[in-house]
Formats: structure tokens, sequence, C-alpha cells
């Protein structure tokens, strides 16, 4: 191969490295834009990203401070509800209860307060319902003719057998005045655990039955009756017929 074939192929050569470099060199102008880009790109979903997770947090600490403020709230007004409930029943023992007799209505307050005192230990699922079918109209209503604290150990039995930490106890109390009988019906499921012995146990219930005997004599009842695993008891008073043996006395 002659000089001139030499130069030409080297010519060749160099023309088409030239080329290649040419071509390396674009690819990587080309590829160091688009890293460019692309890291562009990166930053701003990350400015975007942390633009949002500070959205949330400025939105989701507010909103944990309401929640826990709420929380704060409403054991605050369960603990007045509660004081204040306490309060009409400590009124009603020391000053109602020195009265000889007190009104249905006064009985029934007694008694309600009584059962909301006892609703702030049970379980959030426990079942208590209670019903109150008396009415403002009736005659009896605001005649005082109801030995104060009469009702008080059926719904202190009640609350003392039950299981109230069970979702599956209950509690259903029926308060009545009808045809001039007052009645109190207490339902509940007994819990499996028994209750703590007490040295004074049933002396409440013997109270009951010997204050029942001297006051009302046949004009009051009393039922308890246990059949599996749910006690019953209830309490009438026929105050009409009593008032009337009283004005013929």
């Amino acid at each position: 191969m002659d000089i001139r074939s030499i130069i030409v192929c080297l010519i060749i050569i160099l023309v088409i490295t030239g080329l290649v470099i040419a071509m390396l060199l674009s690819y990587v102008g080309k590829l160091k834009t688009r890293l460019g880009e692309q890291s562009e790109t990166i930053k701003k979903l990350q400015e975007q990203q942390r633009d949002k997770l500070e959205l949330v947090e400025s939105s989701l600490n507010p909103h944990l401070f309401k929640n826990i403020l709420n929380s704060i709230q409403s054991h605050a007004y369960q603990t007045y509800f509660a004081l204040d409930k306490l309060a009409n029943v400590l009124d009603y023992i020391l000053y109602d209860s020195r009265k000889g007799f007190v009104t249905p209505k006064e009985e029934t307050t007694f008694l309600q307060n009584l059962i909301e005192i006892n609703k702030i230990k049970v379980s959030p699922l426990f079942d208590l319902q209670v019903k109150t079918k008396l009415s403002d109209h009736d005659e009896f209503y605001l005649q005082a003719l109801m030995a104060p604290l009469i009702t008080i150990d059926l719904i202190e039995n009640a609350f003392k057998h039950a299981d109230i930490q069970s979702s599956e106890s209950f509690i259903k109390i029926v308060i009545e005045l009808q045809d001039g009988t007052f009645s109190l019906t207490v339902v509940n499921k007994v819990s499996e655990k028994p209750p703590l012995p007490k040295q004074k146990s049933g002396i409440g219930t013997k109270t009951l039955n010997q204050r029942l005997q001297l006051i009302y004599g046949a004009h009051a009842s009393i039922e308890r009756v246990q059949k599996d695993d749910q006690y019953f008891a209830q309490l009438k008073i026929r105050l009409r017929d009593y008032k009337t043996e009283m004005r013929s006395a």
C-alpha cells in the first residue's frame, strides 16, 4: 500500500472518529440536559410533597388538638353533670327524706338522679334502659303520699348484681304512675361473678320490707323473682287506696 492510500485511510479513520466523538458528545449533552430536567422535576416533586406534608401537618395538629379538647371538655361536663346530680341526691337525703311523705314527682326525680350517678361507672356498651310513665296531670303526681327513699333498694341491687362492664349485660327500669298506683319495675341480668360478701348485706331489703308493711300495710307489695340469669323486682304502692284509708282513719 502506497503512502497516498495510507493517508486516505487515516483521513477516513479520523473523519469517522470525529463523527463518533461528535455523536458521543451530542448524546452526552442531551443526557446531561435530560438528567438536569429530571433533577428539576424531582426537586419540584419534592417541594410539592414537602408543601403537601406541611399542609397536612398544619391541618392535622389543630385537628388532634381539637379532639383532645373535646375529650377534656366531655370529661369535664360528665364530672360537672355527676356532681350536680350528686348534690341533688344529697339534698333529697338530707332534707326531703326528713319529711313524713313526698310526692311521686319528688321521689321519681331522686330516682332519676340516682340512676344518672350510677351510669358513670358502667361500660359505654352496657344496655341501660329507663322509661318513665308519669303524667303531670295525674291527680296523685303532686300529692305527698310516697315514703321518701322507698325506691332506692331496687336500684342499688340492680347495679350491685349486674355486670356493669359487660356489653352483654343489661338493666331495664320502668317508673310508672297509673290509676293511683305507683310502680317501679327493675329487670337485670345477674352477673356470673358473685358480689363481694358484706357483713351488713341484705339490710336494705329487710328495711324496705319493714317500711312497706309499717307504712302501707296491704296497700303495697313487692315481688322478687330470679329465673335463670335474669332478676325481676317490682314495687307497687296503691296510693289511692292508701289515701282513702287514711281519710277514713
